[in-house]
């Protein structure tokens, strides 16, 4: 991604692109790990024959789109820090510390960084999960905010950001340490091909898409209790025993299905845009 130029322009627009794709998908998941019921669609679609298990699908793409605006902003300054810095961190252990290993130079830049946007993003966060509760009555992620602080505290806009750091750290290190693994072990496609610039994009979608993959699996239990202790304002642990005691270990499966889409589409296409947009910028 990055190489050894600085392309910050190309990390936030391509970031931007997978947010605003994502979108509909993130409400997906979040309503499913959160166990947030769909009762009825909107009155305009009720008198059509809709299966009740689409109804998450429907209910994400039609309006209100909550804190739409927020969520994608917020989405998309995070990736880009995310992917960003763990490129130019990376960079910049293997210039000025040569004698580092390479696991280090590779694992550190996005596990602070990707700590530091968690604690940052988390009042966020919570406040645009909230939101997607169909029975929830407000409509804007500053009267959610307000909501949370006048019913918890200024803490509770920090609610569930253990369970949130151990499910975005790892999701990012897993995709930065894949994503870096595939750039070393696929092929390049030789300058003189004239299939040069398809071989680079084929190659990125490749590569793209087992970071992401690699990410979604690999957290989505972690997802589940966050999303669980956003519900209830239960303490990590108390979600862990609730949610085993309700449901017994499936929990860890919950919105499994949904989540490797909304978590895998977003960090594949970060990584692949970018690609694509350097790749443009160099031509």
């Amino acid at each position: 991604m990055g190489g050894n130029k600085d392309y910050p322009i190309q990390y936030i627009t391509a970031s931007a692109m997978a947010a605003a794709i994502n979108y509909p998908l993130w409400r997906v998941s979040a309503m499913g790990q959160s166990g947030f019921a769909i009762r009825q669609l909107p009155t305009t679609l009720t008198a059509l024959p809709i299966p009740q298990p689409l109804f998450p699908y429907i209910y994400a793409v039609t309006p209100p789109y909550k804190g739409m605006f927020g969520t994608i902003l917020g989405m998309t300054w995070a990736r880009a820090a995310i992917f960003y810095g763990s490129d130019r961190g990376k960079s910049y252990l293997k210039t000025h510390h040569p004698s580092l290993p390479h696991s280090v130079t590779t694992v550190l830049p996005p596990l602070i960084v990707s700590t530091l946007v968690q604690c940052v993003n988390q009042p966020l966060v919570r406040a645009t999960i909230s939101l997607q509760n169909p029975d929830s009555r407000l409509d804007t992620i500053r009267s959610s905010i307000k909501y949370i602080y006048m019913n918890y505290g200024l803490g509770g806009l920090w609610h569930g950001t253990s369970a949130g750091i151990l499910k975005t750290v790892p999701k990012y290190c897993t995709a930065v340490i894949v994503k870096d693994w595939a750039e070393g072990a696929l092929p390049r496609p030789s300058p003189d091909d004239s299939r040069y610039h398809v071989t680079l994009l084929v190659r990125s979608a490749c590569k793209s898409a087992a970071a992401g993959l690699a990410g979604a699996v690999l957290t989505n239990p972690l997802d589940v209790i966050r999303n669980e202790m956003f519900k209830t304002n239960l303490s990590l642990l108390e979600c862990v025993v609730k949610l085993r005691n309700e449901m017994g270990w499936r929990f860890v499966i919950r919105g499994m299905g949904k989540n490797m889409v909304a978590v895998s589409v977003p960090v594949a296409a970060t990584i692949f845009f970018t690609d694509a947009l350097i790749q443009l910028t160099e031509k």
